[in-house]
């Protein structure tokens, strides 16, 4: 009885080995095709904090001091990344005219702006994130030594489009 069930399992690993692996579409270049990224609810905060995390990794990397997460500057963030689905366009004034130091103003920040990084875009954070690094008033931002606080946050529209808006300030 015992060498049939050993048999009995060598035989299925066997043949689960025999099955097909996923076929992952490929685009035109070759290269796979993107999935849709989609954030949920439930992501949200691990999402905040893997970006806190990725920029603090980038500034240690760079010696520049790490940066805290602050929700003053996480609302004025959501608010600017909604502003910009709105808008249709990513920039850094919001329809009303407002800077990103007027925003911060409004949800009763204190401290000095020190910039702002957004993105039109259907990537992830981390991706985002690199990308901002390939660009140098971006990049800047980010390795910015006098900040010492961070916003973060998005907005997603029904088709994946995700408007991203990181804010620095002191």
């Amino acid at each position: 009885m015992l060498r049939l069930s050993i048999a009995l399992s060598a035989f299925i690993a066997l043949v689960s080995a025999c099955a097909p692996a996923p076929v992952t579409p490929l685009g035109p270049d070759g290269l796979p095709l993107p999935q849709l990224y989609r954030i949920s609810e439930a992501d949200a905060a691990d999402v905040q904090f893997r970006m806190l995390d990725g920029v603090n990794a980038l500034r240690q990397a760079a010696g520049v001091p790490t940066l805290t997460m602050d929700a003053r500057l996480n609302a004025a963030a959501a608010t600017h990344s909604r502003d910009m689905s709105v808008q249709n366009r990513p920039w850094h004034f919001g329809s009303d005219g407002s800077s990103p130091l007027d925003r911060a103003n409004r949800v009763g920040y204190t401290g000095q702006i020190r910039g702002e990084n957004i993105s039109e875009t259907y990537e992830t954070e981390t991706e985002t994130l690199a990308a901002w690094m390939q660009l140098q008033n971006t990049r800047s931002v980010i390795l910015d030594g006098a900040a010492t606080k961070m916003g973060f946050s998005w907005h997603q529209e029904s088709n994946g489009k995700i408007w991203y808006t990181l804010v620095l300030g002191t």
